[in-house]
């Protein structure tokens, strides 16, 4: 059984139309991700495995993650025994500097009234590549008003305390990172960034 949190809501959907853009933002994440990767992954902020279950035969031999809920980590330790998965404060990480190659941080800063905190303390614990992504605004939340959800906050989903345009996104992003790739994909933003040798 899994746990019913929000973001395991927001990401299953009977909804056609949302189901054709969670693939598409999904394929997206594969694609930056690539073929062949056999370095160290790090799932931050894991939730409930969605993106260790949608990347399937993409993800490397050694897979860590953590998520501060543990009643996700729970889950994902039953489903997915061979992941190192942990609960951890995404401010103060237990993992050494750059240990790993690639680190996953997928709709999870929008949620954090730190932001810049967290991404610092990701940026410590990489050796190589950063994907992360964060709802496009306004038009998440404009998709959210339309289907008639979280009417009473104008389409904002309630535990998304900061919002993000490319431009803006980007602009946070350089505030750390000397290269900086964005991409749209459809109402989410993904940014993927290179901290090696940076």
């Amino acid at each position: 059984m899994h746990p019913e949190t929000t973001n395991y809501q927001k990401f299953q959907t009977s909804n056609p139309v949302v189901r054709r853009l969670l693939d598409n933002f999904f394929e997206t994440i594969k694609r930056r991700l690539g073929s062949g990767f056999e370095g160290h992954l790090l799932d931050a902020g894991c939730g409930e495995g969605l993106v260790l279950h949608r990347m399937g035969s993409l993800l490397p031999k050694q897979v860590s993650a953590f998520d501060i809920n543990p009643d996700c980590v729970a889950y994902v330790k039953a489903q997915w025994p061979g992941v190192q998965v942990s609960v951890q404060d995404i401010y103060n990480l237990p993992y050494a500097d750059g240990e790993f190659d690639l680190v996953l941080c997928l709709e999870v800063l929008e949620h954090l009234s730190e932001p810049e905190k967290a991404l610092a303390e990701l940026k410590r614990v990489s050796s190589g590549r950063l994907i992360l992504s964060v709802p496009y605004e306004p038009w998440f939340q404009l998709g959210s008003l339309l289907r008639g959800k979280y009417i009473r906050s104008f389409g904002n989903h309630p535990e998304h305390v900061n919002h993000w345009s490319p431009k803006t996104f980007r602009a946070f992003l350089e505030n750390v990172f000397e290269r900086v790739m964005i991409e749209t994909s459809f109402p989410w933003i993904i940014a993927e960034v290179d901290n090696r040798n940076a």
